[in-house]
């Protein structure tokens, strides 16, 4: 038997503790059962060999789910270079079939080699050079080759077009200046696999730029508009971007009348899901999510981000862009695409405002007033920026509650919501943080009003 024929069964083996180890896997901390092989493709078979292969992961809670893997196989002997450090990234070292030597078993995005082989399953004539991972995503791994163009991969796969893609080549083809536009996809039975797209070299993540705003602010201590990095204006340009994109989207998809009392349920739902967790009040949020129930005008729904902040937006040469349509990665949905009020997404920016000031205050000294009132003024200043930019955008307020008063309260429901979602990430994932949601519920749903 030779190694290519051997593979499928050892990733079987193998696979997994290595996705348990991955952070797109989101499998750190269930359970799991067993693995199988929907398909695999030996791309490469001489050394390095590379197979690629959708592997269904089924849990010890009965849900499953499927996972893309590029899997390397090389002598482990010497030791490849580019695993050095990268030990996360080692799936196993196994008997060579072929012979008496040991051979190491690795994600093969990390190979320089067989990470070329990869990009041309999507772009079969691009002649490229130089590759760098980019890592730390949820989902989904990244590569960039040459600095010019960037190759996405879904590591999650679920059937059918991925939002990602199919949302950013129809807001393209509509004229939406905002995004990035599609430049090759990989689809296997109707399912998206990767999209490769535009690589914009200087870019900066809006979160980036906010948090050196908060850090100038508090070295200068001076008001947020003095100070010498002021967000504000670039608040208000993605307030604007922002309703563009609702109003493109609404364009594309279609409008219907917003449902308060469904998404109303849908928070209950999620605030439920949470459980019991100290200095959460769960009977006051609860209040506040049934008077949402009752508002008069709920304004539309549309297909909207569904997973807005601040670390997914860009600043390029060429001005702001929207990234990852993908939605919240710990909610999953019946369906692929957030249908919900554009004030959603708006909630979304606002709350990232909030961790901006917050993360960026926790660096300081504790016990300082100025300080504390110099981060709420800045969260003020650019919440006001941006939602001032957004409710001007012509057209907008057609899928808004006309009301003001329905308004504020749809888009604070929206915003507690978040919140909520905040809190359970955090505890899932960087429990030392889960006190910035809570406070920020605590801001929301005040103690002495309970």
């Amino acid at each position: 038997m030779t190694l290519a024929h051997a593979l499928p069964s050892l990733l079987v083996e193998h696979l997994p503790d290595h996705l348990a180890r991955q952070r797109w896997s989101g499998a750190a901390n269930r359970a799991i059962e067993s693995v199988e092989l929907v398909w695999h493709d030996v791309v490469r078979a001489e050394t390095p060999l590379l197979i690629w292969a959708l592997a269904r992961v089924h849990f010890a809670d009965a849900v499953s789910q499927d996972y893309q893997v590029f899997v390397g196989a090389r002598p482990a002997e010497p030791p490849p270079d580019f695993l050095h450090g990268k030990e996360r990234e080692l799936v196993a070292v196994v008997a060579d079939p072929d012979g008496d030597v040991d051979v190491v078993l690795y994600d093969a995005l990390v190979d320089p080699d067989l990470a070329i082989e990869i990009l041309h399953l999507i772009a079969p004539d691009r002649v490229v050079e130089v590759r760098r991972p980019i890592v730390l995503e949820h989902s989904n791994s990244s590569i960039v080759f040459d600095e010019s163009v960037i190759l996405k991969i879904f590591r999650k796969v679920e059937p059918g077009p991925n939002p990602d893609v199919e949302i950013t080549r129809v807001l393209s083809e509509l004229g939406y200046v905002h995004v990035l536009e599609p430049l090759a996809e990989l689809v296997r039975d109707g399912t998206d696999l990767a999209v490769l797209r535009p690589f914009l070299v200087g870019a900066v993540e809006g979160w980036h730029l906010a948090r050196t705003s908060v850090r100038d602010l508090l070295a200068s201590r001076q008001t947020p508009a003095q100070a010498g990095a002021d967000f504000a204006p670039d608040a208000e340009r993605i307030g604007a971007m922002l309703a563009e994109l609702h109003l493109v989207m609404a364009e594309a998809w279609g409008r219907e009348a917003g449902d308060a009392a469904s998404w109303s349920a849908e928070m209950q739902a999620h605030l439920d899901g949470l459980g019991p967790v100290d200095g959460l009040d769960a009977a006051g949020v609860h209040l506040r999510y049934d008077r949402l129930a009752h508002t008069a005008d709920a304004g539309t729904q549309i297909h909207i981000h569904g997973d807005l902040h601040l670390a997914q937006v860009i600043k390029a040469d060429t001005g702001w862009l929207v990234l990852d349509f993908e939605g919240e990665p710990a909610r999953r949905r019946a369906h692929r695409y957030t249908a919900s009020s554009p004030l959603r997404d708006v909630a979304g920016m606002l709350r990232s405002f909030h961790y901006a000031a917050a993360v960026g205050r926790a660096d300081w000294a504790d016990d300082d007033a100025e300080l504390d009132r110099l981060v709420v003024g800045w969260e003020e200043r650019n919440r006001a920026a941006f939602l001032s930019a957004y409710l001007a955008t012509d057209g907008i307020a057609a899928l808004l509650p006309a009301d003001p008063t329905d308004r504020e309260a749809v888009l604070f429901a929206f915003e507690l919501d978040k919140a909520v979602y905040e809190v359970g990430y955090e505890l899932g994932h960087r429990p030392e943080q889960v006190g910035v949601p809570l406070a920020g519920i605590e801001r929301l749903v005040p103690a002495p009003t309970r």
